[in-house]
């Protein structure tokens, strides 16, 4: 950990060592430590520099390293990725705006900064606010990520419910959070590839870096996604999409003392089956079959019937699966008909194995 002066003025090295357990570097020339920025850069295997102020910016842009930072970032062969935090006046500023242009063509990561609360205790107007830890993470975990064959690729992701309206305040839907389609789009994302997330109501945060398009009934998903897989490599359909839907939706409120309570429903859209005659040549396509019994078999049908690449199957009856829970046991069924059983693990983890899965079908076209 490099500590830049204003740092050591504002925190100091000694809360710094506490908090990481790590030895803090400042001095650019220590005693007996005349080549630390040679070290720490030939060590290191990202940089980050957070924050990034306008100041630390301009001297970067400039190359000076009068400093052990900004010596490490010149010896450094390492991806490097600024977290900027200033001002929101000061970010827009025609000097800050080169500055960082030509720091990204020099070949540095540098973020776009959120808006909110500044240090200066107003609401800044535009972005100069550092962003959250975990966007800052998952910048980081692209560039150092983004080298294999989902680099550059168009992925279509599905999550979360649909909601099929009954009256003006009800709706038909299911206990799909979003996590798995979710933890699906981030993996891809943080792979290089391009990423658009097609969602009904959440129940998770939208992932860093990914285009969202938000719906709620299942045809609004089916319109989305026949209108994103024209020019897509990828499509996963991990969404839950309500199979039903009621045959008529009342305008107001049923209410509770009505005559008939009955109410009748009819199949919704079928989104990948739809979608067959839509997919563009050679895209893999991948469904998801949650069954309650039988599952490998209905998973295998499903893979035949829908034409899919590679269906995920997951039974609601095993513990730690299924819906709104943070786990998942799923078994990877391809064309070859081969069921492939992964233990239990964390959605992020099962996203990463099917995008290995989706990595080794591009490679083999």
């Amino acid at each position: 950990m490099v500590l830049s002066r204003s740092a050591q003025e504002f925190i100091g090295a000694v809360t710094f060592e506490a908090l990481t357990g790590r030895r803090v570097f400042s001095e650019l020339v220590a005693a007996g430590h005349a080549l630390d920025h040679i070290k720490l850069a030939q060590d290191a295997e990202a940089v980050i520099v957070a924050p990034a102020t306008a100041d630390f910016l301009a001297r970067a842009a400039s190359g000076q390293s009068a400093d052990l930072l900004g010596a490490v970032l010149l010896a450094t062969q390492a991806p490097v990725l600024l977290v900027p935090a200033m001002n929101d006046r000061m970010w827009v500023h025609p000097q800050t705006v080169r500055n960082v242009e030509h720091l990204r063509k020099l070949g540095y990561g540098v973020l776009e900064p959120d808006t909110g609360p500044l240090a200066s205790q107003e609401e800044g107007t535009g972005p100069g606010r550092m962003p959250e830890p975990e966007a800052i993470l998952a910048h980081l975990g692209r560039r150092l990520e983004s080298i294999g064959p989902l680099f550059g690729k168009r992925v279509v992701v599905s999550a979360g419910p649909t909601r099929e309206p009954v009256d003006a305040v009800r709706y038909v839907s299911n206990r799909s959070s979003g996590k798995m389609g979710v933890a699906v789009a981030a993996s891809a994302w943080r792979r290089g590839a391009d990423v658009v997330l097609i969602h009904g109501p959440l129940g998770v945060p939208r992932p860093v870096g990914v285009r969202t398009v938000a719906t709620e009934t299942t045809e609004q998903m089916a319109r989305a996604v026949s209108r994103e897989i024209r020019d897509a490599q990828v499509l996963v359909m991990a969404a839950a999409p309500s199979d039903f839907r009621p045959a008529h939706a009342e305008q107001g409120k049923i209410k509770k003392g009505a005559a008939d309570l009955n109410i009748q429903l009819t199949p919704a859209p079928d989104i990948l089956m739809d979608s067959k005659p839509q997919r563009p040549p050679n895209m893999i396509a991948v469904g998801f079959a949650l069954e309650t019994q039988n599952a490998e078999a209905y998973g295998k049908s499903k893979l035949e019937a829908k034409d899919l690449d590679l269906v995920v199957v997951n039974d609601a009856t095993e513990p730690g699966a299924g819906f709104e829970v943070d786990t998942n046991r799923v078994t990877l069924i391809g064309r070859d008909g081969e069921p492939r059983a992964l233990p239990l693990l964390s959605k992020p983890e099962v996203a990463d194995a099917i995008l290995d899965e989706v990595e080794e079908l591009l490679s083999a076209r």
